[in-house]
C-alpha cells in the first residue's frame, strides 16, 4: 500500500519512513490559500443562488455557474483534507474530479449569455442566429464535460488499484482539449461580433445606448456586464490551457508538483470569473434595459456602479445614469 512506510507504519506527511514520491501530493496543500479559495467560491454559490431567484429568465446561467461554484468548493475541501494527510486517496480524487470538470458549467453559463447580447444589440452582426449559440456550444460543452468525467473515472479507479492512469488521463485531455477548442471558436466568433458592432455602433438600437450629445454610447451597465463576461471567458480559456499542459506532462510533470502554478492558473483565475459575474450578475446589469422602459423603480445596476446624483438642476438623474433609457419616438 502507498500509504505504508519504510517502518511499516501509516504515512500522513512525508518523513524519513514515508517517501514523498509515496505520496500522492508532492508538495503540502496550502491550508490558507485553499481555505480562501473555499469561502470565496462559498460565497459566490450562495450568491449565484440568491440572483438566480430574482429572475427566472436567468435562472439557467445562474444554475450553470452555482453548480460550477459548487463543484468548485468539493474541490478545495478536497484539498484542505489532504493537507492533514498527504497519503489518503479520497481528497486526491475529489479535488481532481471535481476541479476538473467545474469549468466546464461555468462556460455552459457563459454561452447561454452571448445569444440574449446578440438579441439585444443586434442579430444582424452576429454570423450565427442567436439561438444557434447555446445549440452549437451547450452540446459541446456537455461532450467535454462527459469525457472529462469518464477520464477521472478510469483514473480513479486506476489509483484505487495501484494502477498506471495513463488511460485515464489521456480520457481527461481529450475532453480539455476539446473544451479549449470549443472555446477557441466561441471567442472568435464573439470577437467578430463585438468587432462587426463596433464599426456600425453609430447605427445601435436605444436598447443599448444612453442618450446624450454626438454618437450614441453603449449604456454603462450593459458595457460592464460585456467587459465582464469577456474577461471571464478569458480566464476560463487560461486555466483550460493550462489543465492541458499540465495534463500532458502527467500528475509527476512540473506543472502538477508546483503549487504556485496551480494557485495562479487555475484557482485565481476561476475564482476572478465567477466574482465578475457576481458582481455583474445580467439579472442586474443586462435587464436595465426593461425596468427603464417599463418605469420601474430603480435599482443598482452592478454592485460596483455606485449612485450618482445630478450637481445642475439640467444634469441627467441617477436613473438616466445607472440605467439604459430610451426615448419614444415622436
Amino acid at each position: 500500500m502507498p500509504r505504508i512506510g519504510y517502518d511499516g507504519t501509516l504515512c500522513y506527511h512525508p518523513s524519513e519512513n514515508c517517501p514523498i514520491c509515496k505520496a500522492f501530493w508532492m508538495y503540502e496543500p496550502s491550508l490558507i490559500i485553499n481555505s480562501a479559495f473555499l469561502v470565496l467560491f462559498s460565497i459566490s454559490f450562495i450568491t449565484f443562488v440568491v440572483q438566480g431567484t430574482a429572475d427566472a429568465k436567468w435562472l439557467g446561467f445562474s444554475l450553470a455557474m452555482a453548480i460550477g461554484c459548487a463543484l468548485e468548493v468539493a474541490g478545495y475541501a478536497g484539498r484542505i483534507l489532504a493537507q492533514q494527510d498527504m497519503y489518503a486517496e479520497t481528497p486526491f480524487l475529489i479535488q481532481i474530479i471535481c476541479l476538473t470538470i467545474a469549468p466546464a458549467f461555468l462556460a455552459a453559463g457563459i454561452y447561454l449569455c452571448l445569444s440574449r447580447i446578440v438579441t439585444s444589440v443586434g442579430p444582424k452582426y452576429s454570423r450565427i442566429k442567436p439561438f444557434s449559440y447555446p445549440k452549437i456550444f451547450i452540446p459541446c460543452d456537455i461532450i467535454s464535460l462527459v469525457l472529462q468525467a469518464v477520464g477521472g473515472g478510469v483514473a480513479s479507479v486506476a489509483i484505487h488499484h495501484s494502477e498506471s492512469t495513463k488511460k485515464g488521463d489521456n480520457v481527461m485531455i481529450a475532453g480539455l482539449a476539446f473544451q479549449v477548442a470549443t472555446m477557441f471558436v466561441f471567442i472568435l466568433i464573439a470577437t467578430d461580433f463585438a468587432w462587426r458592432t463596433f464599426r456600425n455602433r453609430k447605427q445601435l438600437p436605444q436598447t443599448t445606448q444612453r442618450e446624450g450629445e454626438g454618437r450614441p454610447q453603449i449604456s454603462t451597465p450593459f458595457k460592464a456586464f460585456v467587459i465582464a463576461l469577456a474577461l471571464s471567458t478569458l480566464c476560463i480559456f487560461i486555466r483550460c490551457v493550462f489543465r492541458v499542459a499540465e495534463l500532458s506532462q502527467g500528475w509527476r510533470g512540473k506543472l502538477a508538483t508546483t503549487q504556485k502554478y496551480f494557485v495562479g492558473l487555475e484557482g485565481a483565475v476561476i475564482v476572478a470569473s465567477v466574482l465578475l459575474l457576481n458582481l455583474c450578475h445580467p439579472e442586474y446589469c443586462f435587464n436595465a434595459t426593461k425596468r427603464a422602459r417599463d418605469g420601474q423603480p430603480s435599482r443598482k445596476i452592478c454592485f460596483f456602479l455606485k449612485r450618482r446624483s445630478a450637481v445642475n438642476q439640467g444634469e441627467a438623474s441617477d436613473t438616466e445614469l445607472t440605467q439604459v433609457t430610451t426615448t419614444p419616438a415622436k
